[in-house]
């Protein structure tokens, strides 16, 4: 936390919380060599837009990061007594956020400068939970006369499981668990590894699997790849790009998961729900509950699944965590549940909501959209603990986070950044 002093004869004003998040979402396609430690992610001006070579951008939410700076360090602008907020982990888990202390902040207003789409103001979102869920046993062998297969799904565009998960796209998991349960029925296939996703809130990309078949089966395998790889590109043409599921040779496990644990996990996720589960009925083209089926990794000796639950209404999120718990238990798995938040309730009577509508009006000589978006920002949990807080949420257009297509709208920078400016100029009074 940062503070800057009010500029002269601005001392009457409410103070304000300018809030944003350090950390980004790593993400790069698959042939991409980049090391998101040790790298620079380059950036490339491509039109109107800016993003970055193959990976993540950061804007999400480096831009309220620069933007927050930015105003602490300019000294020719009129405003009250400013707080800069900057949080850690938002994106593993609101982390940051959660460790705030009641009344460490002593603000009176919160800007949380981490919403994607340039006029709009967000005073509402989604509350989130995530679902782990585990397997334990014993390995059984492979036998010494299959040969093994790596399959792997990639092409995807991914996506913010939130913000895109109204999109319908793709989900590499839910992909290779379709031709996985027709090749261990039909052809007798074994699983000995899995991975997909890497990210809780980026809708997964890529997926693959070992698997070890009778030699006899090579050919069919390689014929339900080709078949499924149709399919899919037929059912998500208007969605997706090409999406490709290759198969390559791999030396034979040694051991692989119990075919009792392994069916059961099968079709365990076969049927795990994701995507959106409901829109909200008084707004029916916002996402009221959805679920992302975010990262699997399983090998011969134990299973692991991460999913994340958005809701803006707490029964629906409690409603479908129990339809995961009841089809993971059923399953023989263990399900633990954590990091829930609740979602932010909107206040459409925010003196800060008026004032910047006003302000926003004056400039752009429009009205700003007053929405609630679908994902989980930090307000709900800072709210909570500092319910006094009047927020808005804003930001620059900016498309695409959790994916290497992130891209962020170079004229709506300078927008966003004059909208905020005049908002601190023309802040309430206490």
């Amino acid at each position: 936390m940062i503070r800057k002093p009010a500029t002269p004869g601005m001392e009457d004003r409410k103070v304000i919380v300018l809030q944003s998040h350090l950390d980004m979402v790593p993400q790069k396609n698959n042939e991409v060599k980049h090391n998101f430690e040790t790298d620079p992610i380059q950036t490339i001006v491509d039109g109107e837009w800016l993003r970055a070579n193959q990976t993540t951008l950061g804007a999400d939410n480096g831009i309220g990061c620069a933007a927050s700076m930015a105003i602490l360090e300019d000294k020719s602008l009129k405003h009250g007594e400013i707080v800069a907020l900057f949080t850690v982990d938002e994106e593993t888990g609101m982390y940051g956020a959660f460790g705030l202390q009641p009344n460490w902040i002593k603000g009176d207003i919160l800007l949380n400068l981490d919403s994607e789409d340039e006029g709009e103001l967000f005073i509402g979102c989604a509350g989130g939970l995530d679902a782990n869920i585990t397997w334990k046993f014993k390995p059984s062998p492979a036998d010494v006369d299959d040969i093994a297969l790596k399959v792997n799904i990639t092409g995807l565009k991914g996506g913010h499981s939130g913000l895109d998960i109204v999109l319908g796209r793709a989900n590499a998991n839910k992909l290779l668990f379709r031709f996985l349960k027709e090749a261990v029925s039909r052809y007798e296939a074994r699983v000995a590894e899995i991975e997909g996703g890497n990210m809780r809130n980026a809708i997964p990309r890529e997926a693959h699997a070992v698997i070890t078949i009778p030699e006899e089966t090579k050919n069919d395998i390689i014929k339900l790849a080709d078949e499924y790889q149709t399919l899919f590109n037929e059912e998500y043409k208007d969605l997706e790009n090409k999406i490709s599921i290759s198969i390559q040779d791999v030396a034979t496990p040694d051991n692989v998961i119990p075919e009792e644990i392994q069916d059961d996990f099968i079709n365990a996720v076969t049927g795990c729900p994701n995507g959106v589960f409901r829109m909200i009925p008084t707004i029916p083209d916002i996402v009221e509950t959805s679920m992302n089926l975010s990262i699997i990794k399983a090998n011969a000796e134990n299973i692991e699944i991460r999913c994340l639950l958005r809701s803006s209404v707490d029964s629906k999120k409690e409603e479908l965590a129990s339809m995961v718990d009841s089809i993971f238990t059923m399953a023989g798995a263990k399900v633990e549940f954590s990091g829930g938040y609740s979602g932010w309730n909107p206040n459409t009577k925010s003196p800060i909501l008026k004032a910047m509508k006003e302000v926003y009006k004056n400039e752009f000589g429009k009205e700003p959209k007053v929405q609630v978006v679908h994902a989980g920002l930090e307000c709900g949990i800072i709210g909570a603990v500092e319910p006094n807080l009047d927020m808005i949420s804003f930001g620059p257009t900016i498309r695409h986070p959790h994916s290497p297509d992130e891209k962020v709208n170079i004229k709506s920078v300078g927008d966003f950044w004059k909208f905020l400016v005049k908002t601190l100029e023309h802040a309430p009074k206490k």
